[in-house]
């Protein structure tokens, strides 16, 4: 199993740099503003043959108190938990402030191996300093500039050397079905996979934008092995203002292409607005399995009709995702999510579903018999045969004598036959018409 590397600072000494360096891609936010990450960040880094998870965390200020920094030093908390080895990152320009001994004082308590790294060595009098941060009680300081790569490299070699020391263990992990759970601002992400792994995963608040970075968490049940990801809510394009959260809308935009499984999570108070369906359709359009979760949902009052409305609404409102499931949670008291569980199950499944060529074609043989294509100027369309040409989601060839003559509403008739005999609950089917000559 792969071990983990924590990296821990206070606010602006380029924590998220180093850690962009070290994984060799910007998944951190990195802007010249405090308290930018606010969350913990995982990703892969690798080193001399050796792979191993790094943690970036959000930046502490003990003595701070605003509405976020006790969240963020709970983060930092369950960061130490997880972590075999801690990165402690200190400005070599601020020399030691009485913020970095607080820190520092945290990470004894931790009983974790603990490398000094002194960020942006490369200006003017800093290594004249550096005598001063073995003060600070964790030995030889690692002299690094972050933001061009001096020094990373060895770092890097006493983080693979200190991971050397931790109790390897042999685990074969089994292939995750990665799921992103999307949506706009506060519509209950963060608390429903929060609820799902039983931790305080992503800060959660009720002030929109909290969760500015994809988070992801591995999660073992009895339904399955799952990543989940905990994506930036993504508002209105005009009601982004800050240059971080446009980062964050990529951010959640990447990590619905990089999902099996999207939940799109909807918010029952208040129905599909415009911005849903926009964040739906980059779903649908991505060809990803979707399944559409209303939260909140004990918070409405309900008689008899009042599911199959709410079911009729969302329906109008989407008509492009007709496959998608629709299940009703709440976050707040956990109602269906082990049901929401078995349903990403089923989705995923059915998105990895391969039918058999000859099964295939007589189900479409059938549903020519039963309405046959157009004819144009007395030339009639043909299908001669079909097959199954990839997965992920669903993917089909029709072999046609031409193009013309099979009309979209057609190959949407086609693409129910398929559904009413095969399912493919969840997921969306890709049908492409190829040409073959009569001969």
């Amino acid at each position: 199993m792969s071990k983990t590397v924590a990296v821990v600072g206070r606010p602006n000494v380029g924590k998220s740099t180093l850690f962009n360096k070290i994984v060799g891609k910007r998944i951190s936010i990195t802007e010249n503003t405090p308290g930018v990450t606010r969350d913990r960040v995982y990703s892969e880094g690798e080193w001399l043959g050796r792979k191993f998870t790094v943690i970036d965390t959000g930046g502490v200020d003990i003595k701070k108190e605003d509405e976020f920094m006790k969240d963020i030093v709970n983060q930092v908390d369950i960061a130490l938990g997880h972590a075999d080895v801690i990165v402690f990152v200190v400005d070599g320009t601020t020399g030691i402030t009485a913020n970095d001994e607080e820190i520092a004082a945290m990470l004894y308590k931790s009983s974790k191996e603990v490398i000094l790294a002194v960020n942006k060595a490369d200006t003017k009098g800093v290594r004249d300093n550096i005598f001063e941060f073995y003060a600070l009680g964790f030995g030889e300081p690692y002299l690094i500039s972050a933001e061009n790569g001096n020094g990373v490299g060895d770092l890097l070699d006493k983080i693979i050397e200190n991971l050397e020391k931790v109790e390897e263990t042999d685990e074969v992990e089994e292939d995750r079905i990665k799921v992103a759970f999307i949506g706009k601002p506060n519509v209950g992400k963060s608390s429903t996979v929060n609820k799902l792994i039983g931790e305080d995963r992503s800060i959660v608040t009720n002030i929109p934008g909290t969760t500015r970075d994809s988070i992801n968490s591995n999660l073992d049940t009895e339904y399955g092995k799952f990543m989940i990801v905990d994506t930036a809510g993504m508002r209105k394009r005009g009601k982004i203002d800050e240059s971080i959260e446009r980062y964050s809308v990529v951010r959640s935009l990447a990590s619905i292409d990089n999902s099996d499984v999207c939940v799109a999570m909807i918010d029952a108070s208040e129905g599909v607005s415009e911005q849903d369906s926009k964040i739906v359709g980059y779903a649908h359009d991505e060809g990803k399995a979707l399944i559409l979760a209303v939260n909140k949902w004990d918070l409405i009052e309900k008689d008899n009709s009042t599911v199959k409305e709410f079911e009729n609404s969302i329906r109008s409102e989407l008509p492009f995702c007709q496959y998608a499931p629709i299940i009703f949670i709440s976050a707040e008291t956990g109602q269906r999510l082990n049901e929401l569980l078995k349903l990403i199950v089923e989705v995923n499944n059915n998105f990895n579903k391969k039918i058999a060529t000859g099964v295939l074609n007589d189900v479409i043989n059938n549903a020519v018999l039963m309405n046959q294509p157009r004819a144009d100027k007395g030339r009639q369309g043909k299908i001669y045969y079909a097959t199954q040409v990839g997965t992920q989601p669903p993917s089909f060839a029709l072999y046609v004598n031409d193009r013309e003559l099979i009309h979209f509403s057609y190959m949407r008739y086609l693409e129910n036959a398929i559904r009413d005999n095969f399912g493919f609950k969840g997921t969306p089917i890709k049908i492409h018409l190829r040409e073959r000559r009569e001969d």
